[in-house]
């Protein structure tokens, strides 16, 4: 394995403290680095919820795991089409409430490609 994944430090309401990238909100992350996750750039909404396209870019970056967060209050949808396309092309996809979904994300980045879509908030 290359790039290792940044390990999510804290996470609370509204804030995302990442290793090497700082506090964000609402955040993406892959093999070797992360970002904002900015919802404007592909139109994400609660519902129907996160989108293959909000996916790509941890794709692009070498992630053959990914995992999704639902929200702090599972707000965030997950529809099965977006789980079902990125299964089509042999990527390892987990779906979960946010803490839980760092907590497995961390205890993945040791051991395999992981990126994530992670939501700090509802």
């Amino acid at each position: 394995m290359e790039a290792r994944s940044p390990r999510i430090i804290d996470a609370s309401w509204g804030r995302l403290e990442v290793e090497g990238l700082g506090v964000v909100k609402d955040l993406k992350v892959w093999p070797g680095g992360g970002r904002a996750w900015d919802w404007s750039e592909t139109g994400t909404r609660h519902s129907p919820g996160i989108q293959v396209a909000d996916a790509e870019e941890l794709l692009e970056h070498g992630a053959t795991v990914v995992v999704l967060s639902l929200g702090m209050d599972e707000q965030l949808g997950v529809p099965d089409e977006t789980v079902d396309a990125l299964e089509a092309r042999g990527i390892e996809v987990h779906v979960a409430e946010t803490r839980e979904a760092i907590d497995l994300y961390n205890s993945l980045i040791g051991s395999a490609a992981v990126g994530g879509l992670f939501h700090s908030t509802c």
